[in-house]
């Protein structure tokens, strides 16, 4: 059942990319001339311009897996989070190999393709890893650790959201706006209900909490300054200028006119307003247990 599951969630992950069909974006080194309608299929949209969505794909699937395993730890038998692990594992690394042997097919024989390749493999390596890292860290970790996992994979969460509001390589429409609008507030209530989840009753969770926030008030910006720089077509040739670009639209999304501070407001107002709601519960439980 958990190495079923463990494919489900993996598959679960692949869902914003299933939708489009799957046909590999166009590529700028491909050998030939081909129309997007006529690209090969891939498991993994490997394109510079999908470089957050490949780790959005990846990481949400292997959270799924750790909450399904958080949730069912009462019944967990033995080597059940194993199970998770290994599922999730052979689904995303099967997407990882199919993806590169196609496209590896079609790109031309150059310098650039080799480099352009290996650096998609290499990301995607390193975003499986991680989305396994936080697997078990949501399953077995105590509270504290689950709080950071969580808070990274909200931001992965985002994402996620986005491109199943708006799929990949479809332009936006009005009726959209609404959506990808509210979608970005989505890692700050993630965060904040993480924290409410696991409560602040020690100096682990305090510093966990602290930790959420920098996460979400630093990895989208992160994401910002990478998808801004990888997507620029005039700076692919220029490895130093596409680095300093990125650097500054980190620094620049870091503030309050980049957004990324803002996000740190409903994170915090959910925290306040849950951790005190939870304790006026628990207040009113003991006012009302009987005494004698």
């Amino acid at each position: 059942m958990y190495l079923l599951a463990g494919i489900a969630s993996a598959i679960a992950g692949l869902v914003p990319w299933l939708i489009t069909g799957m046909r590999l974006p166009v590529q700028n080194l491909w050998a030939g001339t081909v129309f997007p309608g006529r690209m090969p299929v891939a498991f993994l949209p490997f394109s510079q311009y999908a470089l957050t969505l490949i780790v959005a794909l990846i990481v949400v699937g292997s959270a799924i897996a750790g909450v399904v395993a958080r949730s069912s730890r009462a019944q967990h038998p033995r080597f059940a989070v194993v199970s998770l692990v290994t599922s999730v594992a052979v689904v995303q690394v099967a997407a990882l190999v199919q993806t590169t042997l196609t496209v590896l097919h079609g790109l031309r024989d150059t310098l650039a393709s080799t480099l352009y390749l290996a650096a998609l493999v290499i990301g995607t390596a390193v975003s499986i890893t991680v989305g396994l890292v936080l697997l078990v860290l949501i399953a077995r970790a105590p509270a504290a650790g689950v709080v950071v996992a969580l808070s990274i994979a909200g931001i992965a969460l985002e994402s996620w959201l986005n491109a199943l509001v708006l799929p990949f390589g479809v332009a936006s429409t009005e009726p959209n706006f609404g959506l990808l609008a509210a979608i970005r507030w989505v890692p700050a209530f993630v965060v904040g209900l993480a924290v409410v989840w696991a409560g602040i009753r020690s100096i682990g969770r305090v510093i966990a909490a602290i930790i959420g926030l920098l996460v979400l008030w630093i990895a989208p910006a992160a994401v910002t300054a990478v998808s801004a720089a990888a997507g620029s077509r005039v700076l692919a040739a220029h490895p130093a200028e596409m680095l300093d670009y990125g650097s500054q639209v980190f620094v620049s999304a870091l503030g309050v006119a980049g957004g990324s501070l803002s996000l740190l407001v409903p994170a915090v107002a959910v925290m306040v307003l849950g951790l005190s709601a939870s304790e006026a519960m628990g207040r009113w439980r003991v006012e009302r247990v009987p005494v004698g």
